[in-house]
């Protein structure tokens, strides 16, 4: 017997040996996979009071913040000038600078995205409700 003879029979002998049905031994219970409610949940005047918190207290703050901190360095950049601390302040203040921008960015999408889903779940529930309101069935001829 020849390799290509032998392989081929090999390769036969294996898929002969593969089981060739499934059995399911129960179904899945009945609720989430993850084993949590089976109810979605969203709390639309918590959403609310997050997004307004974020707009006037931390969006107003943290800008306030990166202010006061640029000011402050600039005063010590002009008090070390031609000193090399001077020029690490002013990349300590670039760097700065570029992450309150980032985090202003982080609170604005926050913000926004707490906004809309609300929108967004709203607009579900009603526009469920209306396709739910509108039909009918033979039970209500009787």
């Amino acid at each position: 017997m020849g390799f290509d003879q032998e392989w081929a029979q090999t390769r036969a002998d294996a898929a002969e040996r593969q089981p060739t049905s499934m059995r399911l031994n129960q179904t899945d219970p009945p609720g989430p996979p993850s084993g949590g409610t089976p109810d979605l949940a969203t709390t639309p005047r918590e959403k609310k009071a997050a997004a307004h918190t974020i707009e006037t207290e931390l969006q107003p703050d943290t800008r306030k913040a990166g202010a006061w901190a640029d000011a402050a360095t600039g005063k010590a950049i002009s008090g070390l000038g031609g000193w090399a601390t001077a020029g690490g302040l002013k990349k300590v203040q670039t760097t700065w600078d570029s992450q309150v921008k980032t985090l202003m960015g982080r609170l604005a999408a926050e913000k926004d995205a707490l906004r809309s889903t609300n929108k967004t779940f709203t607009e579900t529930d009603l526009g469920t409700s209306r396709r739910i309101g509108g039909a009918t069935s033979k039970l209500d001829q009787y």
